[in-house]
């Protein structure tokens, strides 16, 4: 059987700090062999990259500001990122994309730090990690305006439709799924089971949306092989099989791991 590859790990974040060697530990002992680190704005390169550095070929970094970083000044973060990328290959450009669930009014500097960091994915080559919470139309009219030529990444943490689904996959898009699928009024479990294996990614967002029943405590890494396991429950199909096509789907998703 193949080992799981994380897709969305906040390893780097301060919850992590005290026992991350051990809970790394414990994620490689529940099968994961790989970690996909997505940033988050300029305050978490530092401790992202060192990670990195100690388990090289387990841990890989991505470069992008979190939609919810956007600020006033978010050039100046932007020219940040656009600089590593320059400076060094990263497995991916993100985390980026819409969140309207915080700030609706910063909305018009997130399209627009959305639209350049798609650009700069493209001109990199790198797929990309999309953030799209309560905004999955207005990202989607992003990526389609802007039609960029093989351009691939992830719906990250999906929760939408089976329409919208669709949409995504049509577009050439991995969904993330993560803790939510075990949400008893999530509804993600049903959508998930109309979806193609072939479309789909594994993930945790930890330390956030821990599954059940760990929900409402911090999510950790090894919580995926629960990920796993409800992916394969709504599905009717055995883990196994699961694990096998989600690491397929990310080692061509993410061809650097």
């Amino acid at each position: 059987m193949s080992k799981i590859i994380e897709t969305h790990a906040h390893l780097y974040s301060e919850e992590f700090k005290a026992d991350i060697d051990q809970l790394l530990e414990q994620a490689q002992l529940a099968g994961v062999a790989q970690f996909v680190m997505p940033n988050v704005d300029e305050t978490s390169i530092d401790g992202m990259m060192e990670l990195e550095e100690k388990y090289k070929g387990i841990c890989y970094a991505s470069m992008g500001l979190h939609p919810c970083y956007v600020k006033k000044e978010f050039e100046k973060q932007l020219y940040l990122v656009e600089d590593w990328l320059n400076k060094r290959k990263f497995v991916s450009v993100g985390e980026i994309g819409i969140d309207l669930h915080w700030d609706k009014m910063t909305l018009p500097w997130q399209e627009e730090a959305l639209k350049i960091q798609l650009k700069l994915a493209a001109k990199h080559q790198l797929p990309v990690i999309l953030h799209t919470r309560n905004a999955f139309q207005e990202t989607y009219d992003i990526l389609q305006s802007l039609a960029l030529p093989q351009l691939k990444g992830v719906f990250h943490c999906f929760s939408g439709t089976v329409k919208e689904a669709e949409a995504a996959i049509e577009l050439g898009f991995q969904l993330g799924i993560g803790g939510v699928i075990t949400f008893k009024n999530g509804g993600l479990d049903k959508v998930v089971t109309e979806l193609p294996l072939e479309s789909l990614v594994l993930e945790t967002d930890c330390p956030y949306l821990a599954p059940i029943p760990h929900r409402g405590k911090r999510n950790e890494p090894s919580f995926i092989a629960i990920v796993a396991h409800k992916v394969a429950e709504v599905k009717n199909i055995p883990v196994e099989e699961v694990i096998n096509r989600t690491t397929a789907n990310a080692k061509q998703l993410f061809y650097a791991l």
